[in-house]
């Protein structure tokens, strides 16, 4: 019989984006990596230089594709594209919502936050863990016995690693609630379709 191959996916949140009026800007164009996030990105591809990497796969947005970008070329690939990987829907897309400031503030968007574990703002998280392991074993799939690199966003990416590790979906939408931050990668590791091992890194950070 033969033996179950390992596989990785690595699965890295995109670098920071250039957003200097601060708004939620979600699903929305136009969002581009700043300096930071290009230096983020480039960072990520030297630290997976030396991996087996085959396949790499992001999420159709600008800041996903340009994370992946840097990656993809140290391998020498193409950069492929998975609509599932894209960033969650949001009612609050477009507005400010720093704390102390906008969107929140209004008693008239105060109805959207009434249920937290849905999140009655936004794509259920259900729904989310759902096409992110989809996507997660897509990429597995085209990797098989080596490595694939899938770029995606902050909660798609915590609501996968949360659904892979058997933890609650919801939670708050705070970043000390998160595992995720910009530029991370969280890795899972596979022997046929059986999660062995998982992972978490900040290149950039090292």
């Amino acid at each position: 019989m033969a033996v179950p191959e390992k596989t990785t996916v690595h699965v890295m949140r995109h670098g920071e984006v250039h957003n200097p009026e601060q708004v939620l800007y979600g699903r929305l164009p136009g969002f581009n990596l700043s300096d930071r996030g290009r230096t983020q990105a480039q960072s990520a591809a030297e630290w997976l230089a030396h991996n087996d990497v085959v396949y790499v796969v992001a999420s159709p947005l600008e800041r996903a594709q340009q994370t992946a970008a840097p990656v993809a070329a140290t391998h020498g690939l193409a950069v492929h594209t998975d609509a599932d990987l894209i960033e969650s829907w949001n009612q609050f897309e477009g507005e400010k919502v720093a704390p102390g400031d906008g969107a929140l503030r209004n008693p008239r968007n105060w109805p959207k936050l009434r249920n937290p574990r849905t999140p009655s703002w936004g794509e259920p998280y259900e729904e989310v863990a759902t096409r992110m392991i989809d996507a997660l074993h897509r990429a597995r799939r085209k990797a098989i016995g080596h490595e694939a690199v899938c770029v995606s966003h902050q909660l798609p990416v915590e609501t996968l690693r949360r659904a892979m590790t058997d933890r609650k979906l919801a939670h708050l939408p705070l970043p000390h609630s998160r595992l995720c931050n910009v530029g991370s990668i969280t890795s899972f590791t596979f022997v046929g379709e059986q999660l062995v091992r998982w992972g978490y890194s900040e290149p950039w950070r090292l």
